[in-house]
């Protein structure tokens, strides 16, 4: 219930939400559903998945959704780990494990299949990510201001550096994702570039995030597989 698991058997060392921000993907999701359960259960972890859902038909913002569900999430538990998550991206390996490294914030998604299995640009922090609540706290979250695609991938990996912090990668051999519906074809037609900065991030980063957090809680429910919270 709830997307809620702990192991029957066994004391779960780590304890992870899994966050993934959401927009009409219906497919995406029962697949990703498909996969990520069975697979989180035989990391054996204690886990909630959390669906963010964003009302409305404006542009998408998928960091500020993250700042919420990290918000919301922490209200049901001390999670040791946050894992971020792209609801089109499938794990391809069972030892790429969902907990956060000890000390800096972890980029997981190091190989997808869209970008042949290796990283599209040194500073890339997207796919999926996991970082503890005090990393969280400490780069005060993500951008808030980022409506439309991309771009906050970039402004997430400078603020881990200026909160002093540095980004470590799972390695390529383990941090393999398959893309749902990539379609080799238009890619090779329209390569893919890394989007444009538009903010100063190293003025912003201090006084756009987590502290600076408002939206309006529309519900919060508990299906069979995951926990939704739709936002305003």
């Amino acid at each position: 219930s709830g997307g809620h698991y702990r192991p029957p058997h066994c004391f779960a060392r780590y304890k992870s939400a899994i966050l993934v921000a959401y927009r009409n993907q219906e497919k995406h999701l029962r697949h990703l559903l498909y996969y990520i359960h069975p697979f989180l259960q035989r990391q054996q972890l204690s886990y909630t998945i959390y669906l963010i859902q964003q009302v409305g038909t404006g542009s998408f913002n998928r960091a500020k959704l993250l700042n919420v569900g990290v918000r919301e999430a922490m209200k049901d538990e001390e999670w040791d780990c946050l894992v971020l998550h792209d609801i089109d991206l499938v794990p391809e390996n069972d030892y790429n494990l969902y907990i956060c490294d000890e000390y800096y914030p972890k980029h997981m998604a190091s190989a997808m299949d869209k970008f042949q299995y290796t990283l599209p640009y040194k500073s890339f922090f997207g796919g999926v990510s996991a970082l503890t609540p005090e990393h969280y706290m400490k780069m005060n979250g993500f951008p808030n201001t980022y409506w439309g695609d991309g771009g906050e991938n970039d402004d997430i990996a400078t603020r881990i550096h200026l909160a002093g912090m540095k980004i470590v990668r799972t390695s390529p051999h383990l941090g393999r994702y398959r893309v749902m519906d990539y379609n080799e074809e238009t890619e090779l037609q329209e390569p893919w570039s890394r989007p444009p900065s538009r903010h100063n991030t190293r003025k912003t980063w201090k006084a756009d995030g987590m502290n600076t957090l408002q939206f309006r809680l529309l519900s919060r429910t508990k299906h069979p597989l995951y926990t939704k919270i739709t936002v305003d």
